[in-house]
């Protein structure tokens, strides 16, 4: 065991004005660090970079700053290209890793060769596990389902109208390979990284993890959950002052990420309906953004944003 603990991991985070989360992130990783802590910021326009730079972490912590905010996938291949680890943790700011968490994830990446991608449990603060971290890919036909909301069919008819999310299925007691897993912690080997490649940066927000796991998986590696590997992710925290902007880059990111692995897979009838369903999907989440902002303005709520 501390034979593993020894392997070089160094962790990339990249930050966009994620605040206090951002060394609440960092301090949760010092007591179980194997490597350095590069946080790659996009242009952040608070206080996040000089909370972090106030922790007991000289000599572990390299803070690069883009002149821009270049994407999420972007920023992740600048912090890849700056570490010369053996293994690389991809962290959202707003995530807090367990004691132990760290340590097991590694411990499964390294029980075999095949496996090149390991993921902890997300979870809420109250400790109930959150969407994403355990999937199948969403193909097209699982989103024109979840579009129309037909995937709560699933109970009655299991095998027409499955969903891509497995949070709600039986946890499993050991590490299991899965589809996909979440960007928002996302443990990976170097050579395994130098074999199938960096992220596709032409995903600026959403849909490049999926994309990565997809690729990952056409080279032959495994996928690891491992839900003994818990991590609090306090999910949307760092994109609620820009909601449309986010949601925007999410459907656009999906539907990229259907052109590229499904186009040749599907009726072109789907892939139509597939596409208006998810810009129908963005017109309303955009419409239920816009009147909260609006009674926000009236002072019928509150702004709320990390």
């Amino acid at each position: 065991m501390a034979q593993l603990i020894s392997s070089d991991c160094d962790v990339i985070i990249v930050n966009y004005n994620a605040g206090h989360l951002l060394a609440k992130c960092i301090g949760s990783l010092l007591p179980q660090l194997t490597g350095s802590i590069i946080v790659v910021d996009n242009a952040s326009a608070d206080d996040s970079l000089r909370l972090a730079e106030d922790l007991p972490a000289a000599g572990v912590l390299r803070i690069i700053r883009n002149t821009k905010n270049i994407g999420f996938a972007a920023a992740c291949n600048v912090g890849a290209r700056a570490s010369l680890a053996k293994s690389l943790l991809f962290l959202n700011p707003d995530s807090t890793l367990e004691p132990g968490a760290l340590r097991r994830m590694i411990e499964v990446l390294e029980s075999a060769d095949d496996i090149g991608m390991v993921g902890g449990m997300l979870c809420n603060p109250d400790g109930t596990e959150q969407p994403g971290g355990r999937r199948v890919f969403p193909t097209p036909g699982r989103a024109f389902m979840r579009a129309f909301g037909l995937s709560r069919l699933v109970k009655v008819f299991p095998k027409l109208f499955s969903d891509f999310l497995m949070h709600k299925e039986p946890l499993p007691k050991e590490p299991v390979a899965v589809e996909a897993i979440s960007g928002a912690c996302m443990l990976v080997k170097r050579e395994a990284v130098a074999d199938v490649g960096l992220w596709d940066d032409r995903y600026f927000l959403h849909c490049e993890d999926l994309d990565w796991c997809m690729r990952f998986g056409q080279k032959g590696y495994k996928i690891m959950f491992v839900p003994d590997a818990k991590v609090i992710h306090l999910w949307g925290a760092c994109s609620r002052s820009r909601p449309i902007f986010v949601e925007w880059h999410k459907h656009y990111g999906m539907m990229r990420f259907y052109r590229k692995f499904f186009r040749h897979q599907y009726p072109r009838a789907l892939w139509w309906l597939v596409a208006v369903g998810v810009l129908l999907r963005f017109g309303l989440v955009a419409t239920h953004y816009s009147a909260k902002r609006a009674g926000r303005a009236l002072g019928l709520g509150r702004d709320r944003c990390e």
